[in-house]
């Protein structure tokens, strides 16, 4: 969002081409994990210490993913819990995308 506003008053102060596209997507991050054997999304700090898989993921508005980060806290995790958590986590950073793309369409 800071980047997105930085690039408007570049614009407004003819820094950047009125036509130039800079900024061609959006990008969001979430933390997910399983918590008592449950895949949960967006992990306040209490669950993040217990959870048994910690992951962060980072995406960008079109579904392509950045970062993909995780790490099996006790036993590891298998092939139907990532994709579960990768699940959870598109679904998230779905839903951020979604938020930037709403604030930057009413931004002056």
């Amino acid at each position: 969002m800071a980047l997105a506003e930085a690039i408007r008053f570049a614009r407004e102060n003819k820094m950047i081409a009125k036509n130039a596209q800079p900024l061609i997507d959006t990008i969001a991050a979430v933390s997910v994990g399983i918590i008592d054997g449950i895949p949960m999304l967006d992990l306040p700090y209490v669950e993040d210490v217990r959870a048994e898989t910690d992951m962060n993921v980072v995406v960008t508005g079109s579904g392509k993913f950045v970062e993909v980060q995780g790490t099996a806290e006790g036993a590891p995790f298998d092939r139907d819990e990532l994709n579960a958590l990768l699940d959870l986590a598109l679904i998230g950073t779905g839903e951020l995308a979604a938020i930037q793309r709403e604030t930057l369409a009413e931004a002056p």
